[in-house]
């Protein structure tokens, strides 16, 4: 059933639309950065590498935060069947957070940092986020009302808005002179809120993805299923544990590492399960591959599949200590953000705008060629990151190393492809993003002339 409050549906669009903007802007400073690996000097003096790898993480980043916001937002009042318990506070949030997202963004061009990876911004910024992620709780849990006999995914949803915000606020334990002054205790709680928030901003995104994909087959039993609720505290268990392999460097605890060590091996329960379905999901993708949502669905469960295995074969200690600080493990983020979580929340995006399909695409072509060459290109950018990576690995256990300048142009050639690739990626996302915002504008024209 749709919302029965028209603000309260409108809202979480403008999260959408930002979200998307940032996108954009995330590729086109990935891209510039791919072009000062390969270009010494390149626009130094006014937009150094120092600035440009913030400029692009955050608003990749952000792309995340405001998209899996939007979606969450959108869903939940689909599935209720009622608007948001205060539409006023979801607008705030909005409000708060699109100041705050563009004042850091113009601090980094500026060069004014202060903070730690993810959150290179001054400590102050973290402030109006952590009073908008409040509003967002208390506003989601309000609106969901009763949680007796509610499908798995609202208890995603529930897991991923309370867990960001205790991992965002663990995020800044650093600035207590106790976590700071001990670099062993500083490293391990960084790396650990930052895993956990990864898995916390993927809790939002995966409840979405149950949401659109019962939504499309039309059965609810899939969400109520046994199996899909041991999926859940299978992520629930690695949310809160799995950090660990990000730390095995670190001489910390052992007992933590033997955790996190067979916590990301359940990890193979997951792959398992995926190969397992492979087959069907094969024929429903025939079945709905006409729905442009289920398109980017079917994309990221590939990536799903790739980036899994990868992560599990990172997760053994004795790979781990070559990978670990390589360009491994950036195409394990690039996996994630871009072929999980980005081509999912497009999906969400493609459903939202098209309203479940009732709308139909008008840019349906340039989707389709733009999907296809993002893919392509994705998968060629990751393959050249891996390389990129052992061959670091391999310099980095040699008992005589030649210099590290020496190093990088010898994986001259790997840069050149992974910033070509980038390039192609950067500009089938953008015609993806150009068909979902044409089709969304042709469509609230069409709803103003009605």
């Amino acid at each position: 059933m749709a919302p029965s409050n028209s603000n309260s549906s409108s809202i979480p669009k403008y999260f959408l639309l930002t979200g998307l903007f940032l996108l954009v802007i995330g590729m086109f400073y990935g891209v510039l950065g791919g072009f000062q690996y390969l270009i010494q000097g390149f626009l130094k003096s006014w937009l150094s590498f120092d600035k440009v790898r913030p400029l692009h993480v955050s608003s990749v980043v952000f792309w995340i935060i405001l998209g899996a916001s939007g979606s969450a937002l959108t869903y939940m009042q689909e599935h209720t069947g009622k608007g948001l318990r205060w539409p006023v506070l979801a607008y705030a949030q909005f409000v708060v957070f699109v100041v705050s997202i563009f004042a850091i963004l113009f601090s980094y061009v500026f060069g004014m940092f202060g903070g730690r990876e993810y959150w290179e911004f001054n400590p102050w910024f973290a402030l109006p986020i952590t009073i908008g992620w409040i509003m967002f709780v208390i506003n989601f849990i309000a609106s969901i009302g009763s949680l007796r006999n509610q499908p798995v995914y609202v208890w995603q949803w529930l897991t991923g808005v309370v867990f960001f915000l205790f991992t965002f606020l663990e995020s800044y334990l650093w600035i207590i002179p106790y976590f700071r002054d001990n670099v062993i205790n500083d490293m391990t709680v960084q790396w650990k809120a930052y895993g956990s928030m990864v898995g916390a901003w993927n809790m939002l995104i995966y409840g979405c993805s149950m949401f659109l994909l019962t939504k499309i087959s039309g059965d609810q039993s899939i969400a109520h299923s046994r199996m899909a609720f041991a999926l859940y505290f299978t992520g629930l268990f690695n949310l809160m544990f799995n950090w660990g392999h990000h730390i095995y460097t670190l001489p910390t605890h052992d007992f933590i590492k033997h955790v996190s060590y067979i916590v990301s091996m359940t990890e193979l329960a997951i792959l398992g399960r995926i190969l397992w379905l492979w087959r069907s999901s094969l024929r429903e993708a025939r079945k709905h591959l006409h729905f442009t949502p289920y398109r980017l669905v079917v994309a990221a469960d590939l990536w799903v599949l790739l980036t899994l295995a990868l992560a599990i074969v990172m997760s053994v200690p004795a790979i781990n200590v070559y990978t670990h600080g390589t360009h491994v493990t950036v195409a394990h983020t690039m996996g994630a953000t871009i072929g999980i979580n980005s081509f999912l929340l497009l999906a969400f995006v493609a459903d939202i705008l098209t309203r479940g399909g009732q709308v139909p695409f008008v840019s349906e072509r340039l989707f389709r060629r733009g999907l296809l060459l993002a893919n392509g290109s994705l998968l060629i950018f990751w393959i050249s990151l891996i390389v990129a990576g052992i061959l670091k690995a391999r310099w980095q256990v040699m008992e005589t190393r030649t210099a590290f300048s020496l190093m990088m142009l010898q994986l001259r050639p790997v840069f050149i492809v992974f910033t070509l690739s980038g390039i192609v990626l950067m500009t089938g996302l953008c015609m993806v993003v150009y068909s979902l915002f044409r089709n969304y504008t042709s469509t609230f024209s069409s709803d103003k002339l009605s």
